[in-house]
């Protein structure tokens, strides 16, 4: 394992969105001082454990970095908010080549098992109550994940529904300011309320929820597999299928990079 993994895991044009997003980080002296930290080594390692789905102490020596190091590190990193401005970078480089689709956001979850339980879990009531978190994501007419958050199993989806459409980042555009805002929002029945409609009215935003016992989804059915496909894009990030992570903020974390390296394979596509 060397240098053409590092680079496949994080490209040069990655790191050059990355390296600017970084945190300032000053080790305090311990008398006679340690070797600086390579920054991006640290932040392949990470890609490294998402992508591949290893336990940190299991980081192989290439990299360089030593597992408590890039632990360390990527918990700095986390505090400081770094994945959701690099999902952000992302995005803005794909908003000013016209390459997002403001026509729909689309919503929907899937639930994970949590091993060590801890915050962000919750009983799971489709698998016989054991512990799991929730992932919720929002995309646009794609399938590209603009918004993504964490929840105990047991939260319904709709709970998440309005955090997700307020989370939706203002993102550059090809012309113009910054844009935020779909034109509708498809989703499927669990999502249906009047509270719902009410509140995509009164942000002019169009409802195509599912009604239940009405409207059986064949509708939804042709945009719904873009959003099953961006979940099953995400999931392809090993971590993310089964919870190691005590905290709920290092699942997000490693959530919020996945989102931001999905919408980053895109963008490669189009230097190709």
């Amino acid at each position: 394992m060397g240098a053409d993994l590092s680079r496949r895991l994080v490209p040069d044009e990655l790191w050059e969105l990355t390296a600017p997003l970084l945190p300032r980080f000053t080790s305090r002296p311990q008398g006679g001082g340690t070797a600086p930290v390579d920054e991006r080594a640290v932040f392949t390692a990470v890609v490294y454990v998402l992508t591949s789905g290893c336990a940190w102490r299991y980081l192989p020596e290439s990299f360089g970095v030593s597992p408590a190091t890039a632990h360390r590190r990527f918990t700095v990193w986390t505090e400081a908010g770094l994945w959701r401005r690099l999902h952000r970078a992302v995005l803005d480089e794909l908003g000013a080549r016209g390459e997002l689709d403001w026509s729909a956001a689309i919503v929907d979850a899937a639930s994970v098992r949590g091993k060590k339980g801890g915050s962000l879990t919750g009983p799971n009531p489709v698998d016989r109550g054991k512990k799991g978190s929730k992932l919720h994501v929002l995309s646009e007419a794609h399938g590209l994940p603009l918004a993504v958050a964490v929840s105990g199993a047991n939260l319904h989806d709709s709970q998440a529904f309005k955090a997700l459409i307020l989370g939706i980042p203002a993102v550059r555009s090809r012309r113009g300011p910054r844009r935020r805002k779909p034109v509708k929002v498809r989703a499927d029945k669990a999502y249906y309320s009047a509270e719902h409609l009410r509140w995509l009215r009164g942000r002019n935003l169009i409802a195509r929820i599912a009604r239940p016992g009405i409207e059986s989804g064949e509708r939804l059915g042709r945009h719904r597999w873009k959003i099953e496909r961006s979940i099953s894009w995400l999931f392809g990030y090993r971590r993310l299928t089964v919870r190691y992570e005590r905290k709920g903020s290092h699942f997000l974390a490693f959530l919020g990079l996945a989102a931001a390296l999905t919408c980053y394979k895109r963008l490669a596509k189009l230097a190709t």
